[in-house]
């Protein structure tokens, strides 16, 4: 029977054996004590095995809560936990439920995290994955051997469907291929969701027809469920080629049935991650997240980016950016987001650190902002990432090309 694998990070005040043991008891057939109907057939059958326990290190301070160590000692260890998937078949939710619930709570624990899924290849075969991916949605923006550039739509509440409009107008004109509502714009009372993919629609669609090219426009649709599928049809009936949800916010479910419509691109926005990862001892990382959401359908993940805004360090971007690219059952490609506080000045160590152009790469402040204008600050973000890959540095790329010079000026020394 095929197993699922789980890769954890722990710190135990006991033997990391012992706290594993816990740890596969209390997550399959076993609990606290032994009960009737608990027999040797049935533990066989169900029950998790701990697969591999590594010693890693020794701490002096737990991570968090738990048990006191009796020794002053907390031990570290990587920990891996198989489960037949007879224990919960093709269920996204069950599944969860078994790799991150009431494990998190166990008291043998002062640190968990869960690293990494292998799944076995019948998954393939019961989800249907990315409908996109990275192919599809360079096939939709028609753009092929550069990252897509985009932005957000700033301020990210208050604007109008008319001044929106006006703003992806100036967007599309200079040569953007991808922009988003931020994920704090719903249906608001002077922004009503239908009016606002209306206005939107009108000029992406008036654009297409002129030039040949079409925006990829990321309208979050993230709502109660029958909400949700009536902003994704409205999207498809007007033209739109994108839909942005918000993945913590909606729920494993919720998203894959929203997937299944195949219809548009899925822009998957992480955020609460830091909720979920910051810690390093405790809830999940993201090679282990972005699995789980290729599997509900997502075609495009936030990753964050090199010498963001945020707390998240440059390796973890990288090996985030790593994990997205990396083949799932031979496809389910997931397109890397590239965002947070980013200008084309990060392009160059971004280009030398991951050697891909495989990116959605977005600025806000970053195009929106250009003393220029913004069709100034498409047109420097494009000027960043051909300088990177032909292996410029920022100031070199500031000489050789005006616009991104500029940003240079205007944000290089923040």
């Amino acid at each position: 029977m095929e197993r699922i694998t789980a890769t954890y990070l722990i710190e135990t005040p006991y033997s990391p054996e012992a706290a594993a043991a816990v740890l596969a008891g209390e997550q399959s057939s076993g609990t606290f004590v032994a009960v009737p109907g608990e027999t040797d057939e049935l533990k066989q059958r169900f029950a998790a095995r701990v697969e591999q326990v590594t010693p890693l290190g020794v701490s002096t301070e737990p991570a968090i809560p738990g048990a006191v160590s009796a020794s002053g000692t907390y031990q570290q260890a990587l920990v891996q936990v198989s489960w037949s998937i007879e224990n919960f078949g093709y269920n996204l939710p069950v599944l969860l439920s078994t790799l991150q619930g009431n494990l998190y709570e166990l008291r043998q624990f002062t640190g968990l995290k869960l690293l990494d899924i292998d799944f076995p290849d019948s998954f393939a075969a019961h989800y249907q994955g990315p409908a996109f991916g990275i192919e599809g949605c360079r096939r939709l923006t028609n753009v092929f051997g550069r990252p897509l550039t985009g932005t957000i739509i700033k301020p990210s509440v208050g604007l109008t469907p008319e001044h929106t409009a006006g703003l992806v107008k100036t967007l599309a004109e200079a040569g953007i291929d991808f922009v988003k509502d931020d994920e704090l714009m719903g249906s608001t009372a002077n922004s009503p969701f239908a009016e606002r993919v209306d206005a939107i629609m009108d000029v992406i669609n008036r654009h297409a027809d002129k030039t040949g090219k079409k925006v990829m426009y990321a309208f979050n649709i993230s709502a109660e469920l029958d909400d949700m599928q009536r902003n994704y049809e409205k999207v498809v009936q007007s033209g739109g080629t994108c839909a942005m949800i918000s993945l913590n916010s909606v729920g494993m479910a919720a998203m894959k049935k929203i997937g299944d419509n195949r219809a548009l691109a899925i822009h998957g926005h992480r955020n609460g991650w830091g909720m979920l990862t910051r810690h390093p001892l405790l809830g999940i990382a993201f090679p282990a997240y972005q699995k789980l959401w290729r599997l509900a359908g997502v075609d495009q993940i936030h990753v964050n980016g090199i010498q963001n805004k945020f707390w998240e360090s440059d390796d973890s971007v990288v090996q985030s950016i790593e994990a997205c690219l990396t083949p799932m059952f031979g496809g389910y490609s997931v397109l890397p987001v590239v965002s947070s506080g980013q200008w084309g000045g990060q392009a160059p160590e971004t280009y030398r650190r991951t050697q891909t152009v495989d990116l959605l790469y977005m600025a806000g402040g970053g195009i929106l902002a250009h003393p220029w204008g913004p069709a100034a600050g498409v047109t420097a973000l494009q000027q960043a990432w051909k300088a990177a890959v032909d292996g410029l540095t920022v100031e070199e790329a500031a000489v050789a090309y005006p616009e991104f010079g500029q940003s240079v000026e205007k944000f290089g020394k923040k």
